[in-house]
């Protein structure tokens, strides 16, 4: 509060700022972290469960059991095209189910992906917000000391003191949304991989099937 009193209107929106940044960030980090440890574990079930089974239908059975984040369960629903009379469902096989299991993924992609810019963003500019505020904190002090005319270490060091919290406000804010971009990436890149393999298996089943 007394860093706020002295930095004025400007270290006060950096304050609310940055407090905007941390709650967005934690309720971010905490959804993610819930949502990928599920993905992780419901991809390697359902997969299991589909090549286990007798038939496409039967392992779409038994994938709605385990997949509770709907990551496999969109690529077989995709997978089963109707015929009809549009371009979508003309020419070969092959390409039909390339364009609609890549399509279905890249929407489960984007799900996955969903918070990381987010993240990114507070990392990369949380600390040059904080340091905004100290700035500007730095520079109230300066004109307060020079209008007093009187120049003391205690009068210069509790300010400037109070004005470099800003600076570890901001750091304090952008270093869990780093690591949790970083750490959340590789999983999202182990789920995605996972997903692709099984869409091209899926691919080959049905165009063997055709066949």
């Amino acid at each position: 509060m007394s860093l706020m009193t002295q930095g004025g209107a400007v270290s006060v929106i950096v304050a609310v700022v940055l407090l905007l940044m941390s709650i967005a960030s934690w309720v971010v980090i905490l959804w993610k972290a819930w949502l990928l440890k599920r993905a992780v574990g419901d991809v390697a079930r359902s997969a299991a469960a589909f090549w286990q089974s007798a038939s496409v239908a039967e392992g779409a059975e038994k994938v709605a059991l385990f997949d509770r984040e709907a990551l496999l369960l969109p690529l077989i629903a995709a997978s089963n095209m109707e015929a009809g009379n549009t371009l979508a469902t003309r020419g070969d096989k092959s390409q039909q189910l390339t364009r609609v299991l890549r399509d279905a993924l890249h929407k489960i992609l984007l799900k996955l992906q969903y918070g990381q810019v987010l993240l990114a963003t507070v990392g990369s500019t949380a600390p040059f917000v904080g340091l905004l505020g100290t700035v500007w904190g730095i520079y109230h002090a300066l004109v307060a000391i020079a209008s007093s005319g009187q120049i003391t270490i205690d009068k210069v060091s509790g300010p400037v003191g109070e004005a470099l919290i800003m600076t570890a406000a901001g750091l304090a804010v952008a270093i869990p949304a780093v690591l949790a971009y970083n750490i959340f990436g590789r999983y999202i890149n182990r789920i995605e991989a996972d997903l692709e393999g099984f869409a091209r298996d899926l691919r080959e089943l049905l165009i063997q099937e055709v066949k």
